[in-house]
């Protein structure tokens, strides 16, 4: 799957919310993807932090994306899991999500995700396993 294809799945599958997080995929393989998170007011809190939720909108979204990359294309699933840690808050700059494909059974499908901050150190580790549906 090429990088329009990939980013096809982020308009033709979100829901609409998600896609104001502005999400763009920058790197697609089967192993791994790249999406890009960008800096915006609207993502903080009022502390001046990204807010968990967008983390963990994103880390999800990301992993959609990868396994539609590893699977040559975007197939119903739901996530089953997410878990997520937050390691360092992120208070400015974009965000670079990054996606790990761990493993891809029957109907099961199980991943990892790094997002990383403009500084260059991760800032959120999360895991998941999703079902084809």
């Amino acid at each position: 799957m090429d990088l329009v294809a990939a980013n096809a799945v982020l308009e033709r599958v979100l829901a609409p919310w998600v896609k104001e997080l502005g999400l763009v995929v920058e790197s697609a393989n089967p192993g791994e993807t790249t999406l890009l998170l960008p800096a915006a007011e609207r993502l903080m809190h009022v502390g001046g932090m990204v807010c968990g939720q967008v983390f963990m909108a994103a880390a999800d979204t990301a992993m959609v994306v990868a396994f539609s990359v590893a699977l040559d294309g975007f197939r119903p699933m739901t996530t089953v899991n997410l878990n997520t840690t937050f390691l360092r808050p992120v208070s400015r700059g974009d965000m670079r999500v990054i996606a790990r494909v761990v493993r891809t059974g029957k109907t099961l499908l199980y991943g990892d995700v790094d997002i990383v901050g403009a500084d260059g150190k991760v800032a959120v580790h999360a895991t998941s396993t999703y079902a084809l549906v």
